[in-house]
């Protein structure tokens, strides 16, 4: 098999407006997601149990709009789905400004919750359609070099508007957010709607997707994948400030290194993996997993302040590694196991996976957190265990995950 030259960055000169839409998305969720749980713990009378319980709950609710996006894609293109998604998560963090109760944050986050699923549920599919064989990993690392750089600048200006703590400075975070959305629902107007031929839409539905076990086991390592990845929204920054006493800047601190490290290094990394099978690449994403876990586990026992924000920093580190080297080569396992006629029911499916944890995650790492650091750390590092163990499987049955990096 011949193995392109991945290393060569793609063009975006096509595309540049789906890709500023991209940045500008991120930059808005990069200013809030680094505090979300700390803007409902500062703004509202609210305990983290009561306000872990509220986001769960809004993200099981949220598990059925997957399913319907993928048919939605199928049939109309993704371009319509991502742009009522833009509309959504507009309108529940606009909600935000006025909540009080858990009610009300759990019917803001539904929307939120909603709108990010279909998001990623239409974002898989556009990049699949938009890069050549050969190109995916490095499409979906550019743009998931691009949204971090984002995340970046929007996580280096909570890290300054947070060591205000003021009402008002929480609130123009929000805005900032609400903004992003609307710029990126009006950049979306000019990417092309792309989706299947007539008479090639929806072949075998749904049933053909759920008798696809060989897939199943794709969606079950996405799941394993997800749980790491909300962790460093949840877990990570309340646990450094609350837990380990570190000072508040340490939570900006450790977000903004993820971010810049994924932006300035996933797209030279993905191009030097060019080559090697994807699932061996994504087990070694899972040790750097369980290593960055281990060593938040280890700044527990850390008395002295700095050496245990060094530990955390190394931690952060460890843990970023796992998210440059796996992102990219999941995104595009899944979405090359996908036949183009039902591409969006099987990266609905996947998404499933994703909404799933996302759902349950700050319920459960906030349980964990509560009762003490080796509940929580131990516990995630027997999740990166059991996604190495999964990636080993699927790279067994799955003819894209037995494939090289960058081969067409």
């Amino acid at each position: 098999m011949t193995i392109p030259d991945c290393t060569v960055r793609p063009s975006v000169t096509r595309h540049r407006r789906f890709v500023a839409a991209i940045v500008i998305d991120s930059i808005g969720t990069g200013v809030f997601v680094s505090v979300s749980m700390l803007y409902f713990l500062a703004t509202t009378s609210l305990t983290l149990v009561q306000v872990g319980a509220a986001l769960t709950t809004a993200g099981l609710l949220a598990l059925p709009v997957g399913p319907l996006v993928g048919g939605l894609v199928d049939r109309y293109g993704a371009k319509p789905v991502l742009q009522a998604a833009n509309l959504a998560q507009a309108l529940g963090f606009a909600g935000y400004l006025i909540v009080g109760q858990t009610w009300q944050i759990a019917i803001c986050a539904w929307l939120n919750s909603a709108g990010r699923a279909v998001f990623f549920g239409c974002y898989g599919a556009t990049v699949t359609a938009l890069a050549a064989p050969g190109q995916r990993e490095r499409w979906f690392g550019l743009l998931g070099s691009v949204r971090n750089l984002g995340y970046a600048l929007g996580g280096l200006l909570t890290a300054v508007a947070v060591s205000f703590g003021t009402h008002s400075v929480y609130a123009a975070i929000v805005v900032v957010n609400v903004l992003s959305y609307l710029t990126a629902f009006v950049l979306m107007r000019a990417v092309p709607n792309i989706r299947p031929e007539v008479g090639r839409r929806a072949a075998g539905g749904w049933g053909r997707v759920l008798r696809d076990l060989r897939y199943m086991s794709v969606v079950a390592h996405q799941l394993c994948f997800a749980i790491s990845l909300f962790a460093l929204n949840i877990a990570i920054p309340v646990y450094a400030v609350d837990v380990l006493g570190l000072p508040g800047w340490t939570a900006g601190a450790v977000f903004t290194l993820n971010t810049l490290m994924v932006g300035f290094a996933q797209g030279i990394i993905v191009g030097r993996l060019s080559g090697r099978i994807r699932s061996r690449v994504l087990v070694a994403g899972h040790a750097c997993f369980a290593t960055g876990y281990l060593l938040f586990f280890a700044a527990d026992r850390v008395a002295a302040l700095a050496p245990a924000i060094g530990v955390v920093l190394l931690g952060a580190i460890s843990y970023t590694f796992g998210e440059i080297v796996g992102g990219p080569i999941t995104s595009t396992v899944a979405a090359e196991s996908a036949p183009d006629s039902l591409r969006g029911r099987y990266l609905a499916l996947n998404q499933l996976a994703v909404s799933v944890a996302g759902a349950v995650a700050p319920a459960a790492l906030s349980g964990l957190l509560s009762t003490g650091a080796a509940a929580i750390w131990l516990t995630l590092a027997g999740v990166s265990v059991l996604g190495a163990t999964l990636a080993t499987t699927i790279g067994k049955v799955v003819p894209a995950a037995q494939s090289h990096i960058g081969g067409a």
